[in-house]
């Protein structure tokens, strides 16, 4: 039980992230896709385009390769419905955006550079180097004019995720049923899973309320 609360939880935080990694900084892999500018979504105005969506694909499918090895087939990935997942991800962090700009929820300039300062894909011997900064970009076809931006709309997300987190209770006792037999340490790991799914939960349950509100298009041809 234990491995299935934590499995979960630690999906849900994978997806999350892996989607805003995409958007805001990795190149396009090796699914031949970047040169279509086509919107696969609209969420209140925010545009969704194919490159961006098939950027996410990509990080998501070496992420379940990397989880699976060789049992990462075909057939598994039409079980996982990827396609859709990372569609739904993508749409999700764009209703957290939302609701960010809806709440006042900002994020300075000062909280931007030290942001990126403790990048460690922008370090060298565990500093920021800017000459490694520039290159790194360069690199992924970014300037800090494109990056910087959206960096801050992670950084917001964040803050908003962060926000609807702080709503759910922490747990100081475990049900019977679960504490039963179990020592102090593997009680408390069980509470932090539990934690954690519960936060999960409560941020897709937001974002789920929050979409009832919003006018959503979503182009699901564009991705078949």
């Amino acid at each position: 039980m234990l491995k299935a609360m934590r499995k979960h939880a630690k999906y849900f935080y994978v997806l999350f992230f892996i989607v805003i990694l995409s958007f805001i900084f990795w190149g396009v892999g090796t699914v031949d896709k970047s040169a279509d500018t086509t919107i696969v979504a609209e969420i209140d105005g925010y545009k969704i385009s194919s490159q961006e969506y098939w950027n996410s694909y990509e990080r998501m499918l070496n992420f379940y390769r990397d989880v699976y090895k060789e049992k990462f087939d075909e057939d598994m990935q039409k079980k996982l419905n990827l396609k859709e997942r990372v569609l739904n991800s993508l749409i999700d962090n764009r209703v957290l955006a939302i609701a960010a700009r809806n709440n006042g929820i900002t994020v300075s300039d000062e909280e931007l550079n030290e942001a990126i300062k403790n990048e460690p894909a922008f370090m060298r011997n565990g500093s920021f180097d800017s000459e490694v900064y520039n290159n790194r970009l360069r690199l992924n076809r970014l300037t800090p004019e494109t990056y910087e931006p959206a960096k801050r709309q992670e950084l917001i997300a964040e803050k908003m995720r962060r926000l609807i987190e702080l709503s759910v209770p922490v747990p100081q006792e475990l049900p019977e049923a679960i504490s039963a037999g179990k020592d102090d340490q593997t009680a408390k790991a069980l509470r932090d899973t539990m934690l954690n799914n519960a936060k999960g939960n409560a941020v897709q349950a937001y974002i789920d309320g929050m979409k009832k509100g919003l006018k959503i298009k979503i182009y699901s041809d564009r991705i078949a």
